[in-house]
């Protein structure tokens, strides 16, 4: 090893010395501040409106809930907190983007870890270290081609057809009960749960380089590769919302995943379907601006309008998630109305 190669290696061990510790809800209990916060205004009381809707689908014995997850609120520190919803029955189905499962979740299944940024040095300087930035996370750029690799591996294991995302990150779970090294897992436990996962972007993350390997290499051997079906992905969700009946959403960020979810009611009607629901219940916790007509800041009741969301139970919050998702999670498990749900199962409609 040279000595610029030791050097290098030390200031990268340096960077990559503290690790994000994931939010445990369980650990504390929200309901007094939710509970003071609805005697408050502004953005305070939105949260504790929020939460009492979340709550008002868990215990909403006909309510399918679905959590959608755009951003990186995984990677800061949220990542425990997904899997205990999952974990304890309060959500059915999940609609995210690639780099949320993938990314973030899968990547740490396979033994991995975010870390908090102690410093940020100039960008030129962390990729010459092979270290990504996330705001103030950082990820070590070899370990996250190692997922790369493994995406990869998976696809190579598989039947040479094509799959929706969710029948793909049940493989990537499968994988996790046998190889991963995290218990908690939302991939992984949503393979245990049978909780569907859908990734409308999938290849919009680590995924995709694992994915366009597979076939690259499977071309130069002239044999069949696998791909992804993303007519699939709708059309499977779409069936999910039929079944359902009522369903509510818990959104946070915005985006693709947030207007795939919303679109499966439109579907629906497309398909014939003309007694389905609107998501009755709905909650969208977003830093974005509504001026610039993008998906990611449009409000419910604006969806309304698009025959998606019914406007008597939803609410806006308009506040970095990471700090309000705790709370409002945490309020919900320890009010504790997930206790007596009936578990949906959903996965088990495509075996």
């Amino acid at each position: 090893m040279t000595e610029e190669s030791r050097i290098n290696d030390q200031r990268k061990a340096e960077l990559l010395s503290k690790q994000v510790r994931h939010i445990d809800i369980r650990s504390f209990d929200a309901r007094p501040i939710i509970d003071a916060m609805d005697g408050m205004s502004f953005t305070s009381r939105d949260l504790a409106r929020a939460t009492g809707i979340y709550n008002q689908m868990l215990a909403d014995k006909d309510c399918s809930i679905f959590l959608v997850i755009a951003g990186s609120t995984s990677a800061g520190g949220c990542m425990d907190l997904y899997a205990e919803l999952l974990r304890s029955n309060m959500i059915d189905g999940i609609v995210a983007t690639g780099a949320s499962i993938v990314d973030m979740d899968f990547f740490e299944g396979l033994g991995h870890k975010h870390y908090q940024a102690l410093e940020v040095p100039d960008d030129n300087v962390l990729r010459s270290l092979y270290i990504d930035r996330i705001y103030d996370t950082y990820i070590d750029e070899e370990q996250l081609q190692d997922c790369d690799h493994t995406i990869g591996a998976i696809a190579d294991s598989l039947e040479p057809r094509a799959y929706s995302s969710r029948a793909f990150i049940r493989e990537m779970g499968k994988y996790l009960v046998e190889h991963g090294k995290k218990d908690n897992s939302l991939v992984k436990l949503a393979y245990e749960h049978d909780v569907p996962i859908f990734c409308p972007a999938f290849v919009d993350s680590s995924a995709g380089f694992g994915l366009v390997k597979h076939q690259v290499e499977r071309m130069k051997a002239g044999k069949p590769y696998m791909v992804l079906d993303a007519i699939a992905d709708f059309r499977e969700l779409t069936d999910i919302k039929i079944k359902a009946g009522t369903t509510g959403l818990l959104m946070i960020g915005g985006g693709v995943p947030k207007n795939f979810i919303q679109d499966t009611v439109v579907c629906a009607e497309i398909l014939g379907h003309d007694d389905v629901e609107m998501h009755k219940y709905a909650v969208q916790i977003t830093v974005a601006d509504v001026r610039d007509g993008a998906c990611s800041s449009s409000t419910l009741k604006e969806a309304a309008s698009w025959g998606k969301v019914d406007t008597a139970l939803e609410q806006m919050v308009f506040a970095e998630a990471g700090s309000v998702m705790p709370l409002l999670a945490s309020d919900a498990y320890h009010r504790g109305h997930w206790k007596d749900r009936a578990k949906r199962a959903y996965g088990k409609m495509f075996d």
